[in-house]
């Protein structure tokens, strides 16, 4: 780790400033019950979901999806549910399901309805080309939630 705890300098404080990503650095930071991350950048906290194409490329999917690569499939729909539920006031859950080969579900609902699915395959390889590509899966994910959340309140509640 470098004196300044920056990856390689290319995030941009626009970038950085998002509100997915700041949500997304909450949930992560949030979880962190040893403190690991507690002097990091958040552009460092960050790094892990940046997986290019030739790295991807790199990531073998036999066997176990590494723990590690499902807890940021977890801190990422948690901040999507962390993302709408600070909008809308409902209480989101989220649901990640993963067979041991990486093919599963993730799900985000509030009551009975569900307000973001997910259908994960080589989930070995999650992450994304950049930050910029981060923080807009992301809040697109809350935008969608945002709209069936506003379209059908009444669902959310039971």
């Amino acid at each position: 780790m470098t004196a300044n705890n920056s990856v390689n300098g290319t995030a941009t404080t626009e970038v950085l400033n998002s509100p997915f990503l700041k949500v997304l650095i909450k949930q992560i930071r949030g979880q962190d019950s040893y403190g690991v991350y507690r002097t990091w950048s958040d552009e460092l906290i960050l790094k892990p979901f940046i997986v290019t194409k030739q790295k991807k490329r790199e990531i073998s999917v036999e066997g176990e999806v590494d723990p590690i690569t499902q807890a940021r499939i977890m801190a990422f729909f948690r901040a999507v549910a962390a993302g709408i539920e600070q909008e809308t006031g409902l209480i989101s859950q989220v649901v990640v399901d993963l067979s041991h080969e990486g093919f599963g579900w993730a799900l985000v609902f509030s009551g009975r309805l569900l307000l973001a699915v997910k259908t994960l395959r080589d989930a070995h390889r999650f992450g994304f080309d950049s930050l910029e590509k981060l923080a807009e899966e992301g809040e697109n994910y809350v935008k969608k939630g945002l709209d069936l959340a506003k379209r059908f309140p009444e669902v959310g509640k039971i």
